[in-house]
């Protein structure tokens, strides 16, 4: 049902000539766009250039330091953050319609009138009270109130949490899966703006499939959102707000029209540049030659009032993309890793055996790239350390070739490393033979440029300690990768560095992602763990999905 507050033409949220500053860092200078009703636009910018503040501007978390922000009356927004703050107290069925606490107390209103209705009362009490009662049904209806459980019990399958989990205490769940739990909030909330960062976060494919349908043929609202995955991005936005530069640029199209169009735009704007400068110097020539010259003294004055009033062209900073030239790894064996009867079983905490997988057999081939999928839970993270020898098998065997020198990537790598040590110093532990050129270029191929080398572990972001492990494992001498969700944190930049070094990586890998656009531009061959066992597909990621059907519900 469509929502009650959109009418289309109408602009729901207009911030016009917005500034905005946090200490010495000019974030905008008279920005402005709009919200316009059932948009979808995606947000997108360098790290650090504003969009969680444009999120924070449009909620009222924060304020513009000049300008305007108008909101249509009795607009609801949702905004899903990556701060879910504390949950406990309730299941996770009860936490989701939480969100929805206006309308369930519309609901409690609508229960409490029906039954003053049943008492008597004056003519003139009852035309009031039946006024009231019209307007909260209407409201509690144009709200979704009665279908409200419902739709919070499909959103929670929808990501990945079934009925047999609605009653489960919220705290009982993971970091992860809490995310999971937030996101349903906002998602049930149907609000008519919905803001949402990184919703793909913690999502499986899967769950991301999912989202994507919801988004396209549920929802009515107006949607602004970012997102790491590319291919989640085209599929979902009409229309791009970049944030750079210190001002907010909107192009009509998805994420990979935008990268088209904002190259068009940036040669027309270096060609009127270059057309600007020669124009300046001949002027400036001319002012400096004929300057002492008394007869040319009005040319003069008229050049300089020309020039004084000409709006001078600045050229953004080009964000530099540098390739690290890494070194032919030592040549593996054919037969990289052979697997036979493999087995794991975990041992819960609380007694008992969990059973991942069994009976897995297989062969991983010198210079295949490889990716493993299947739902959550199925065991893919736990194959990939059986096969980096971080856990041992329960059953069979995962026999590791001739001359296979392997590299382990995964979330937990960032937590081993030293926190007091600088950026420059942990790629350099792993390339001692190499000169600080070569460490330099390395650590630039990975966005750590400039004074950033010097960076404390401890003071990185996530994606940015991904980025540090990601470098320190292609430096090595390696000629098989295991990585572990890599793409985890990383922006889209850092993500289409990764995939460049990854494709021009003469060794194995063998990885898990979500990212549907990094393993269709990668892989060669799939093998999806499902219900314990695990099949091979010999071909690339489209044909794993075409030869399963999945390529229906990924489209």
């Amino acid at each position: 049902m469509p929502h009650p507050f959109l009418v289309w033409g109408v602009v729901m949220i207009h911030l016009t000539n917005i500034s905005k500053q946090h200490g010495n860092q000019v974030l905008f200078l008279n920005a402005s766009f709009q919200i316009l009703p059932g948009s979808r636009s995606g947000l997108v910018g360098p790290n650090g250039a504003g969009k969680t503040t444009i999120f924070r501007l449009v909620t009222g978390e924060e304020q513009a330091d000049a300008g305007e922000i108008s909101c249509a009356k009795k607009t609801v927004i949702g905004y899903f953050s990556q701060d879910v703050g504390e949950m406990a107290g309730r299941s996770a069925l009860a936490e989701v319609m939480a969100a929805s606490e206006k309308t369930m107390a519309l609901g409690a209103e609508i229960q409490a009138m029906e039954a003053a209705m049943c008492e008597p009362m004056s003519d003139e009490a009852l035309a009031e009270l039946l006024a009231r009662y019209g307007d909260a049904q209407e409201a509690f209806e144009q709200r979704g109130g009665y279908d409200l459980e419902s739709r919070a019990q499909a959103v929670l399958t929808g990501l990945g949490i079934g009925p047999d989990a609605y009653q489960r205490p919220v705290e009982s769940f993971s970091g992860g899966w809490k995310m999971r739990i937030a996101l349903a909030r906002i998602l049930t909330l149907n609000p008519d703006v919905l803001l949402l960062d990184e919703p793909t976060n913690h999502l499986d494919v899967e769950s991301i499939i999912w989202l994507e349908n919801w988004l396209s043929t549920e929802f009515k609202g107006a949607l602004l959102m970012t997102s790491h995955d590319r291919e989640f991005m085209n599929r979902i936005v009409t229309r791009i707000i970049e944030v750079a530069n210190r001002t907010v640029t909107t192009y009509s199209g998805n994420y990979d029209f935008y990268l088209r169009e904002r190259e068009i735009r940036r040669e027309q704007l270096l060609a009127s540049y270059q057309r600007q400068q020669e124009m300046l110097a001949k002027e400036e020539e001319f002012i400096a030659r004929f300057a002492a010259r008394a007869s040319h003294a009005a040319q003069v004055q008229s050049r300089v009032k020309k020039l004084e009033k000409i709006e001078r062209i600045e050229l953004p900073p080009e964000q530099r993309s540098i390739r690290f030239a890494f070194a032919e790894p030592p040549r593996s064996g054919d037969d990289v890793v052979k697997i036979a009867g493999l087995a794991k079983t975990w041992q819960l905490p609380e007694g008992g055996e969990k059973p991942v997988f069994s009976g897995v057999s297989g062969l991983i081939r010198r210079g295949e790239k490889i990716a493993v999928v299947g739902v959550n839970g199925a065991g893919k993270s736990t194959f990939l350390k059986v096969l980096a020898g971080s856990t041992e098998p329960t059953a069979g065997s995962a026999t590791i070739g001739a001359n296979v020198h392997l590299g382990y990537f995964s979330q937990h790598a960032l937590d081993v490393l030293d926190p007091k040590k600088t950026v420059f110093e942990t790629v350099q532990d792993a390339m001692p033979q190499a000169n600080i050129g070569v460490i330099r270029n390395l650590c630039a191929a990975f966005l750590f440029s400039g004074d950033a080398v010097d960076k404390r572990i401890d003071k990185l972001s996530g994606g940015e300690k991904s980025r540090v492990v990601l470098a320190t494992l292609l430096a090595r001498p390696l000629n098989v990768l295991i990585l572990d969700e890599p793409t985890n944190h990383l922006d889209i930049q850092s993500r289409e560095i990764l995939l460049d070094a990854l494709k021009n990586f003469a060794g194995t890998v063998v990885l898990v992602s979500h990212d549907r656009h990094f393993l269709r531009s990668l892989v060669n061959r799939v093998f999806e763990i499902d219900h314990g066992e695990m099949r091979a597909y010999e071909g690339d990621y489209d044909y794993y999905l075409h030869k399963t059907g999945r390529e229906v519900r990924a489209a």
